[in-house]
């Protein structure tokens, strides 16, 4: 117990030490510097891990993603991030009395055009083999960053509760582990979708699904995907060894659009790998690619901190207050709306909860997980009940 507490701490410390070291006890609205500081910080850190993977493509991009890069937007990318970086850092040096964010962003600007900015050459022939995902990382962080925190800063429904509350930095390290193995989790999601498909193929299935129009193809994946996804994420819940794994998911007490990156290992290959697998018996590759697109916008949606409801749609699709309630630690919400999409999939099969209102708490009820990245990792295979103790 004491090890536990001892490494709760060091997790809290370390925490707190990276935000005293670029935070400041100044106002942090818009027009106080502090966002255009944010800005910078965040692109001379893209920047310049965009121009790594321009030095670096063998090793630092994902050989799936390659071949289909617009290199000449991709570079323009790099540059305007780099000019960003260097001119939300003299903005934000301006406003503010402390300059780590912005001299932090301009450093890695800098750093980036030393190292031959978006004009690197690439050079060689790429082949298969090892490499790590920082592109897909960088991309992914970007997009999700650009479209996400706007809105949660904009039209939040804590506005308490701001961008860098606790445990943001354990999300973030989540969020890296989902994108630069992308090899090795590519390999474990795909691989029960490949072996069942290699023979339960079902040709006659496909060739009717292809028939249908491009709209109508696309919304029946979505439910055959959402019905798939019900029967593991409710396995997930009730089976107390895959519950190990699943409790991560849950343990965060403040839900925003990163958070629902935190998540297992184990955990995220088995959805997403047995949700492949009906989608694999019909559809065809660029429906499927559609729904992962789909999936990856929505499901982060669900989990923003974002107040605007649309009543009307809040019927048919999953919103954020519905899945809100999924993830509360109020007993009335526990085991409840299992559905990432449709809300008629627990009305169906009984698991549906949506009140008017908003969950007030957040997180496991009353259990205790390891408290960083590492021990949550290995947690899970030391055998641990949903009371955490060991059996």
């Amino acid at each position: 117990m004491l090890e536990f507490e001892e490494r709760k701490l060091a997790t809290i410390v370390i925490e707190q030490k990276i935000n005293e070291f670029f935070g400041d006890p100044d106002p942090t609205g818009f027009g106080t510097g502090w966002w255009s500081g944010i800005l910078s910080a965040f692109f001379g850190f893209l920047s310049f891990g965009g121009v790594l993977c321009l030095h670096f493509p063998q090793l630092l991009s994902s050989p799936e993603l390659r071949p289909h890069y617009p290199m000449h937007t991709l570079r323009v990318l790099i540059q305007c991030l780099i000019v960003g970086a260097i001119l939300f850092g003299i903005i934000s040096s301006i406003k503010r009395r402390k300059k780590t964010l912005a001299l932090t962003g301009m450093l890695l600007a800098i750093a980036a055009t030393a190292l031959g900015g978006s004009s690197v050459p690439i050079n060689g022939t790429f082949h298969s083999g090892p490499a790590i995902g920082l592109d897909w990382f960088l991309l992914d962080l970007f997009l999700m960053g650009l479209i996400y925190v706007p809105l949660e800063r904009l039209w939040p429904q804590y506005p308490q509760q701001g961008t860098f509350r606790n445990q943001w930095t354990l999300d973030v390290v989540y969020f890296m582990s989902t994108h630069l193995p992308i090899q090795i989790l590519s390999f474990l999601v795909l691989l029960p979708a490949t072996q069942a498909t290699k023979y339960l193929g079902v040709p006659v299935l496909q060739h009717f699904i292809a028939r249908m129009p491009w709209v109508l193809q696309f919304f029946l994946a979505v439910v055959v995907a959402d019905v798939a996804e019900y029967f593991i994420h409710l396995a997930l819940h009730k089976v107390p060894f895959l519950w190990r794994f699943h409790a991560i998911h849950h343990s965060s007490k403040a839900l925003d659009w990163i958070a629902g990156s935190r998540s297992h290992f184990v955990d995220d290959t088995l959805v997403r790998g047995f949700i492949l697998v009906p989608l694999m018996f019909g559809f065809s590759q660029s429906i499927i690619l559609a729904y992962l697109i789909f999936v990856t916008l929505h499901a982060t949606w669900t989990h923003c901190n974002f107040g605007p409801n649309a009543k009307w749609l809040e019927k048919f699709l999953v919103m954020p207050r519905y899945h809100h309630w999924h993830h509360t630690s109020q007993k009335e919400g526990i085991d409840k709306n299992f559905a990432i999409h449709f809300p008629w999939i627990d009305k169906l099969f009984g698991t549906y909860y949506y009140p008017d209102e908003w969950p007030e708490r957040y997180g496991l009820d009353g259990e205790e997980i390891a408290p960083g990245f590492l021990g949550q990792t290995i947690e899970p295979f030391m055998g641990k009940n949903k009371s955490g103790l060991k059996i």
